[in-house]
């Protein structure tokens, strides 16, 4: 078992992805990537329960390659260590944290689009998200976190 966790800041002007999808009309997340929270704590999650380091070690964000990159990238990434790990995916469970945006309709893309990424049925995996209830970066609205737990086991 793994978990992942991670956390950017939001900023006008820039596009926000969450889950692999993009989500106008709302502020987006500041970082060397697409800034996806969700899906990068998910990364960290699968990494960190096969033992194949995290996801600043795989995709350094001083490398030029990864400026501006899907996060889905690093997910497929990610998942093919795990792959050569010896292990497969159970089921992963991810959490966004803040005020907003309100993801209810867009839950079951998210689950897909992941799903999809990482070659295994959508039922695997789940998208969640609670609020702060005005506490912290994120109850201010200044930034959105996410937390991910993966469960793997050997592949056969």
């Amino acid at each position: 078992m793994g978990i992942g966790v991670d956390a950017h800041a939001l900023a006008d002007g820039v596009p926000l992805f969450l889950g692999g999808i993009e989500l106008p009309g709302e502020p987006g997340l500041v970082g060397h990537s697409d800034g996806d929270v969700l899906t990068h704590a998910l990364v960290d999650a699968l990494l960190g329960a096969a033992g194949g380091g995290d996801i600043g070690t795989l995709f350094p964000s001083g490398d030029p390659e990864w400026a501006g990159a899907s996060s889905l990238r690093f997910l497929e990434h990610a998942y093919g260590v795990v792959r050569e790990a010896g292990f497969e995916l159970v089921n992963a469970d991810c959490v966004l944290v803040g005020e907003r945006p309100r993801i209810a309709d867009r839950r079951q893309e998210m689950e897909r689009r992941l799903a999809g990424a990482l070659r295994v049925e959508a039922e695997r995996i789940s998208v969640r998200a609670t609020t702060t209830d005005g506490l912290g970066f994120t109850g201010r609205g200044e930034g959105l976190a996410a937390h991910a737990v993966a469960l793997i086991r050997p592949a056969g």
